[in-house]
């Protein structure tokens, strides 16, 4: 888009009552000091935005006179369309004008927005406003109109481990993302880390308090084996010895019984075989006859028949029995125990020996287990590390190859993009413009006119927008690359009234 001032009309706008200005390609604004030169140049971005040519508040009413109303008219062409615009300011009410017809602040606003962006304007019209705004808002006009590098561009210009590694990763995960989710282990693989290291240490310090186990392990345990089967033969023994007892106490007890029976059945013998045959009748009191007498004396002589039969049987079973004991024989288990005790203490050594084997072993295992998993920790804390690595390189990358296209825009500036922080070397954006190592905030007034115009004329070829842009005290500038576009040059001359000369392109 190409826009150019045709002509310009002030009516009680601060110093100037009626002034009428006619722009050339080159239009000159020369005179002393206070006539009024930079308000013909802030005249302008006061009808477009009602503000001075770096932004900022403007009172445009009469200084030195008084009025009641100030008109300011800019006549310019868009792409060869001709446009007025008009703003004024009647008693403190502003008014805004659109080819001579009165029209809304926001009509007004939304037809100079469709002509250009604010900052983009004021950057071109006045080559110093760029530098007025934030570090992040001139590093996103600069940034706009230049494509960042592709991520193949990128991952082709890192190492090969690097860019492998990442191209891999970047199939599944942006690279944010790629960034949050490795951050995040590599924050929990330290601290699991370290508590591996300490399980390890604690592990091994366990297993120096064991000497090692310098010992036959297979013969200890077979030695072991040989003393448990003499144990376990003694104890069947011991079970045998505890039955053929239980038998022998079994007969001996019977034996004590029967022996006990036939004392009582002795007991009771004397009583029988002297008892008297009665020849009266004990209720009665009457004699008996002869066969009641005879029946008396048979009934005595069967229950000593009786009798005799069983305490001869009980006398009989008693024998048996004694012939039965005769052949049992008592085993004395005190000595199998005792030898038991003995040949089992001979084995607790060697168990010993297995357990503190054993130990030591586990111990080992447990060592070798916790290292190996403290390996794998590592393991999985570098490659987060590396990623990360890959990471910040790839952004370092990006950033010097984003540098070097917005660099090949200029001439004589430098421009910084990014920078790198000390702590973590992280690429952090950055914007810095310099002219030979000086930042623009170090440069003269000469040099930062030039920076200037060489910026706003990058600016222009990006954006393809081309504005007039002014040079306000050109005097302190003996020479320098005109801009694109109409140039408007103020110029103090000490004693001289105002005098403004537009100039065709030569």
């Amino acid at each position: 888009m190409l826009i150019k001032f045709i002509s310009l009309n002030l009516q009680n706008y601060k110093s100037h009552r009626d002034l009428s200005v006619n722009f050339g390609e080159v239009t000159k604004i020369t005179g002393d000091n206070a006539k009024g030169k930079s308000s013909i140049l802030e005249s302008i971005s006061w009808i477009l935005y009602g503000t001075d040519s770096l932004g900022g508040k403007l009172d445009p009413t009469p200084i030195t006179y008084a009025a009641d109303e100030t008109i300011v008219q800019l006549l310019l062409s868009v792409d060869a369309k001709q446009l007025l615009l008009g703003r004024g300011l009647k008693k403190g009410k502003a008014q805004y004008y659109i080819n001579e017809v009165p029209s809304k602040a926001k009509e007004f606003e939304e037809l100079v927005k469709s002509l250009f962006d604010k900052d983009t304007f004021l950057s071109l019209y006045n080559p110093s406003y760029f530098f007025t705004l934030h570090w992040e808002k001139q590093r996103a006009m600069l940034l706009q109109y230049v494509t960042a590098p592709a991520r193949k561009e990128v991952l082709n210009s890192l190492p090969e481990a690097q860019g492998e590694t990442l191209e891999k990763y970047l199939k599944k995960h942006s690279l944010d993302d790629l960034e949050k989710i490795h951050k995040e282990n590599k924050n929990t693989k330290e601290k699991k880390y370290i508590a591996a290291q300490s399980r390890t240490k604690t592990l091994q310090e366990q297993l120096e308090q064991l000497s090692e186990q310098q010992i036959d392990i297979e013969s200890v345990k077979a030695e072991l084996t040989h003393i448990d089967m003499q144990v376990r033969d003694l104890e069947k023994q011991l079970d045998s010895a505890f039955e053929k007892n239980q038998d022998f106490n079994s007969v001996q007890s019977q034996i004590r019984n029967l022996q006990n029976q036939i004392e009582m059945s002795k007991e009771r013998w004397p009583a029988l075989k002297n008892e008297e045959i009665e020849d009266t009748c004990r209720t009665c009191k009457r004699p008996l006859d002869d066969d009641a007498v005879e029946a008396v004396t048979a009934d005595k002589e069967k229950r000593i028949e009786q009798y005799k039969a069983s305490h001869n049987e009980l006398v009989t079973k008693r024998k048996e029995l004694q012939a039965r004991l005769a052949e049992l024989d008592y085993i004395e288990v005190s000595d199998i125990r005792e030898k038991i005790r003995e040949i089992h203490s001979s084995g607790q050594p060697l168990r010993q020996a297995i357990h503190t084997y054993d130990q030591y072993k586990k111990l080992e295992t447990a060592v070798k287990t916790a290292e190996a998993d403290e390996a794998a920790i590592l393991q999985d804390l570098n490659s987060s590390i590396f990623i990360l690595d890959c990471i910040k390189a790839y952004r370092a990358k990006e950033a010097e190859l984003q540098a070097e296209k917005v660099q090949a825009l200029f001439t004589t500036l430098s421009v910084r993009l990014f920078k790198q922080n000390k702590g973590d070397g992280e690429i952090k954006p950055d914007f810095e413009i310099e002219m030979d190592g000086k930042p623009y905030s170090k440069l003269s007034l000469s040099e930062s006119i030039r920076a200037g115009l060489e910026l706003r004329d990058v600016l222009s070829q990006q954006s393809e927008l081309i504005v007039p842009t002014f040079i306000d005290n050109s005097e302190s500038i003996t020479s320098f690359k005109e801009p694109n576009g109409q140039l408007i040059i103020s110029r103090v001359v000490a004693g001289q009234e105002l005098k403004i000369e537009g100039e065709a392109a030569e």
